[in-house]
């Protein structure tokens, strides 16, 4: 297997199941909908619909079910996105190269933006309902939307923002239970919701799913850990965004609170035993093993 063919065949598969839940731009809400659609169309690596798609391959999934979940979850990842860059919280005028959603059309339908999309995620996923070929089905696909609402929620990434916003007002002292809290949350959550959600819909048990939500909680923290590195240790060039801000905006990590080494040891640790959730079930996915590696290994 090429990985990096393969995952360029597989993200191109997956904009175009995005592009198919966006609305179409018309009607008085026009301008909203083109501000929706400008953050989703901002080239991502889209890796938590891929996640998902991929765990749902994992325990044997193979109809078209796991589409309106993946539309839905990027929906709400690039919502996340669009209030995090707003003024009132990070403040970032560019992100993936180009103005962020609040510049090019402004702070209040910025908000709107992201409101539209958080719902349109809700209402796209409901539409996976179509797809129930039986009660089972349907309770499968009521479980899911279940998960996506309590990780993406106050439970989920919602919790985690609330908890970085105070930590770095100064309301809440920044101790490493509270950085690993905010990397779950925050981070994490979204990625437990992806694999999670393809191991519910594919008809995993219980025990299977509680498996993949400890593997995506590794996942997450490994990945925010090592994004952690790379403010301290790659370049502007490399990594394609300004470095050392951590260090700048006073900010501790798990990096400042623990140094380089013991963090990549923890990402070693965290993604070994990641994998080896992932390698225990009875069917394999080679590549899943393999997205998961290059998203804890990545240099950018």
């Amino acid at each position: 297997m090429n990985f990096r063919e393969e995952q360029k065949r597989k993200t191109e598969r997956i904009e175009a199941v995005i592009e198919k839940y966006l609305p179409r731009q018309e009607g008085f809400q026009k301008t909203l909908m083109e501000a929706m659609s400008y953050s989703v169309r901002s080239k991502g690596k889209r890796l938590r619909p891929m996640l998902m798609e991929e765990s749902f391959r994992l325990f044997g999934g193979s109809t078209e079910v796991i589409e309106p979940f993946m539309a839905a979850l990027e929906m709400i990842h690039n919502y996340s996105l669009v209030h995090d860059d707003l003024p009132a919280m990070d403040n970032d005028e560019y992100r993936r190269g180009r103005k962020t959603t609040w510049v090019e059309y402004g702070e209040g339908m910025a908000v709107l933006a992201g409101d539209g999309l958080l719902n349109l995620a809700f209402e796209t996923a409901a539409g996976a309902f179509r797809f129930a070929s039986d009660f089972a089905a349907s309770g499968r696909i009521a479980q899911a939307l279940q998960i996506l609402g309590n990780k993406a929620g106050i439970f989920g990434m919602i919790g985690g923002q609330t908890a970085d916003i105070e930590a770095e007002s100064g309301e809440r002292e920044m101790t490493q239970e509270l950085v690993l809290f905010i990397h779950e949350k925050k981070t994490a959550a979204l990625i437990q919701a992806a694999m999670m959600i393809g191991a519910v819909l594919a008809g995993a048990s219980k025990e299977a799913v509680d498996r993949m939500e400890k593997a995506a909680a590794n996942i997450g923290i490994a990945f925010q850990i090592q994004d952690d590195i790379l403010d301290v240790t790659s370049t502007t060039e490399i990594l394609g965004k300004p470095v050392g801000s951590d260090e700048k905006n006073h900010k501790l990590t798990y990096v400042t609170m623990n140094g380089i080494e013991k963090a990549k040891e923890e990402v070693r640790r965290l993604s070994e035993e990641a994998l080896g959730i992932l390698n225990s079930f009875e069917y394999k996915n080679e590549f899943l093993c393999e997205l998961v590696r290059s998203l804890i290994n990545r240099e950018k």
